[in-house]
């Protein structure tokens, strides 16, 4: 019988807020941030980074299309729900099992190593192989270590890829196409997403500081978020999922912020919640002079000015292709903790823009009304690629 509900059981996730889903939420609790000054992506010009510094798994499959720090990432993660995964392939086996990812740099950072020494010397490495950076690849190599035969395949719409995946994933549940999928997201740092939005002047060369008058743009940073989804209850509910591609432009979002009002009704009416009954949006909360401008007043629209929110972007850096998966993994942990009372504190100067909806950000003394019961995650993106998740707690 096919199920019309949709479950995210297990995460597993690293940035640079922490090493498992565990210690993240506890950064994200103490409003320690934990961003590295680096020139590594932009030399001789220090930036705050999202960079995670801990151990990486090495890549088991000998191909060199597999080695790349994108793939350690995907790997590290999946370590960490490993039990929950090989239970779910044992019981419906491998073709009933599908892996979709999102991430838009794959792996891009050794395509540039390769070009340097390539450039450099006349000679491509030997151990270099394109395929390492299709968009496909991270998907396919989690799919060829766990002997997957379902669906497989990536998803690249910048930063909104990783909650896309998540969205994509219940389609293919509630479809019945496949019994699980392991979904999520997954980017690595290379000079090609540094440079490329320090050249739109996006970068701030200090830790961002979303919906502040001061605000003068993102930190970039890597991650993976990865979860188990089922039609079993279990973990999370992921009720309602709202998509949009407005093509307002291709970097700036549409300015009234009707895109993610619609990306954000959408996922109400498609999970049959009540704004009122969201207790908690993570914003997408780039620090960008647009994008927060824009966010607060659809938030306002369609929540009203009560409803606690936060930017946990400062946190993680704006990890890209990864975002969307690590902010509904952060989502995932504030509504399956005991505690959820407590939520991710809003990290900024406290210094308010008079042109943006003066939302309720979440302060280190902000504490919920009501039991928490669902809360919602929006991602914006490049062109419009926007989307809004809407999850639950299991009752």
């Amino acid at each position: 019988m096919i199920s019309s509900r949709c479950y995210l059981n297990a995460l597993g996730m690293l940035c640079s807020a922490g090493d498992s889903a565990a210690t993240v939420r506890q950064t994200l609790l103490s409003g320690q941030t934990n961003l590295s000054m680096s020139d590594a992506f932009s030399t001789g010009h220090l930036l705050p980074l999202g960079l995670y510094q801990g151990d990486l798994p090495s890549v088991p499959l000998p191909d060199k299309k597999w080695q790349s720090r994108n793939n350690q990432f995907a790997l590290a993660a999946l370590n960490q729900i490993s039990t929950d995964v090989a239970n779910s392939i044992d019981r419906y086996g491998a073709l009933r099992v599908a892996v979709i990812i999102g991430t838009s740099t794959s792996g891009i950072a050794e395509s540039e190593s390769a070009v340097r020494q390539w450039v450099q010397t006349g000679v491509v490495p030997s151990q270099y192989d394109y395929g390492l950076q299709e968009m496909g690849a991270t998907a396919q190599f989690i799919a060829g270590v766990l002997g997957i035969k379902g669906p497989v395949y990536g998803i690249s719409t910048a930063c909104s890829s990783g909650a896309k995946a998540l969205a994509a994933a219940r389609r293919l549940i509630r479809a019945g196409i496949c019994d699980a999928v392991i979904a999520g997201g997954v980017d690595t740092l290379c000079q090609l997403t540094v440079s490329g939005f320090s050249s739109l002047e996006a970068v701030s060369d200090s830790r961002c500081n979303p919906f502040s008058k001061n605000r003068k743009g993102i930190n970039i940073g890597e991650g993976a978020a990865l979860f188990l989804v089922t039609a079993e209850s279990q973990g999370v509910e992921l009720n309602g999922a709202g998509e949009g591609s407005d093509a307002y432009h291709i970097s700036a979002p549409e300015p009234s912020g009707a895109g993610a009002v619609r990306c954000m009704t959408r996922a109400l009416i498609d999970s049959g919640v009540l704004a009122a009954d969201v207790g908690y949006v993570n914003l997408h909360g780039t620090a960008t002079a647009l994008n927060d401008k824009m966010e607060s007043h659809a938030v306002q629209e369609v929540f009203g000015l009560d409803t606690l929110c936060s930017s946990t972007k400062p946190f993680t850096g704006h990890t890209l292709g990864a975002a969307g998966a690590i902010e509904a993994g952060i989502c995932w942990l504030t509504l399956s903790a005991s505690d959820s009372h407590l939520l991710p504190v809003h990290v900024w100067d406290g210094e308010r823009d008079p042109e943006l909806a003066p939302l309720n950000l979440v302060s280190p003394e902000s504490r919920l009304e009501m039991p928490l019961r669902y809360v919602l995650s929006n991602t914006f993106a490049f062109g419009g690629n926007n989307i809004s998740l809407l999850m639950g707690r299991i009752q």
